[in-house]
C-alpha cells in the first residue's frame, strides 16, 4: 500500500511539474536589445509584465507610464519587459541600438528591453506563439491587437490576463493584479 501511494505522489508530482513547465515563461531564452541571451527562468518568484512596444506609435507615451510602475514596483518581486516590435504599420522601424537611446533619451527607460522581434505573423517569435496560443499558455487563445498590449505572468511564468494596448500601464486592474 505504502509503496503504490509513494509511486503515486512521485508520478503525479512530475506530471504537475511537466504540465506547470508546458505552460511556463520560464522555459524560453530571448536576446536583450544589447545581444545578450535573456533567460526568463531568471523571472522565478516575480510577477512580470510582457508588452510589445514601438517607438513611433500613439501609445509611446505609455513608456512614461511603464517605466514609472517599474520605479514603484520593482523592489516587490515585479519587472516589466519590453519587446520592440515593427509588426503595426512599421512604427518601430528603428535598429536595436536606436531604439535603446529612444527610450532611455525620452522616457528613462531603466526596465529591460529585449532585441526587436515580430509579435505576429508568419514570422512571430516563439514567446508570442506561446503567449497567444491557449493550447501552449493554458489560459486562453488571444492575438495581437496593437503596440503596446501587455501580458501579466505570475511568479510561476504562467500567463493570468491579456491586457489591452489601450488600458494604461497603471491602470488600477494592473496595481490591484501586482500588489495581489
Amino acid at each position: 500500500m505504502r509503496l503504490s501511494c509513494l509511486l503515486f505522489f512521485t508520478l503525479t508530482f512530475s506530471f504537475a511539474q511537466t504540465i506547470s513547465m508546458e505552460h511556463s515563461i520560464h522555459s524560453f531564452t530571448v536576446e536583450d536589445i544589447d545581444g545578450n541571451n535573456f533567460a526568463l527562468s531568471s523571472l522565478k518568484g516575480k510577477k512580470v509584465m510582457l508588452v510589445n512596444t514601438a517607438s513611433k506609435c500613439g501609445l509611446t507615451p505609455q513608456y512614461e507610464k511603464l517605466e514609472a510602475l517599474y520605479q514603484q514596483y520593482k523592489d516587490e518581486n515585479f519587472i516589466i519587459v519590453g519587446f520592440p516590435a515593427n509588426n503595426f504599420m512599421w512604427q518601430e522601424p528603428g535598429s536595436n541600438e536606436e531604439i535603446k537611446t529612444f527610450c532611455l533619451k525620452n522616457y528613462g527607460v531603466t526596465f529591460p528591453m529585449m532585441a526587436k522581434i515580430s509579435v505576429k505573423g508568419r514570422d512571430q517569435h516563439p514567446l508570442y506563439a506561446f503567449l497567444t496560443k491557449k493550447d501552449k499558455n493554458g489560459l486562453k487563445d488571444s492575438s495581437v491587437k496593437w503596440n503596446f498590449q501587455k501580458y501579466l505572468i505570475d511568479e510561476n511564468g504562467v500567463l493570468v490576463d491579456v491586457i489591452s494596448p489601450r488600458t494604461a500601464p497603471d491602470d488600477i486592474q494592473i496595481i490591484n493584479w501586482i500588489k495581489s
